[in-house]
């Protein structure tokens, strides 16, 4: 098996900064935890490019297989996170690619 990479990205419904420290200090609490989450990165864009499409943040959680990711989706550590992006954004996209 390969591992498999989730991207999700969000466009936040106010105050961009704010609700993007606090999605990732809720990230960084819960989804660590997770057996199977080989790495997880988050944060706002840095590009110059100006590209986003209008999305303020993204996460992106590595899987060491598409069990793994299918594990996290239902797991109580990804619950919070779930949440809070389901309650604080405008838009999401998710994206799971398998290496």
């Amino acid at each position: 098996m390969s591992g498999t990479t989730h991207v999700v990205l969000v466009a936040w419904d106010d105050d961009a900064a704010d609700r993007s420290a606090q999605a990732d200090a809720i990230v960084r609490e819960h989804l660590p935890r997770i057996d199977g989450v080989e790495s997880v990165r988050s944060g706002d864009s840095i590009s110059t490019e100006g590209l986003e499409g209008g999305f303020d943040w993204m996460l992106v959680v590595r899987f060491r297989d598409r069990a793994a990711l299918a594990g996290y989706l239902p797991h109580e550590e990804h619950q919070p996170v779930a949440a809070y992006i389901q309650g604080a954004s405008e838009r999401v996209v998710v994206f799971d690619v398998e290496d």
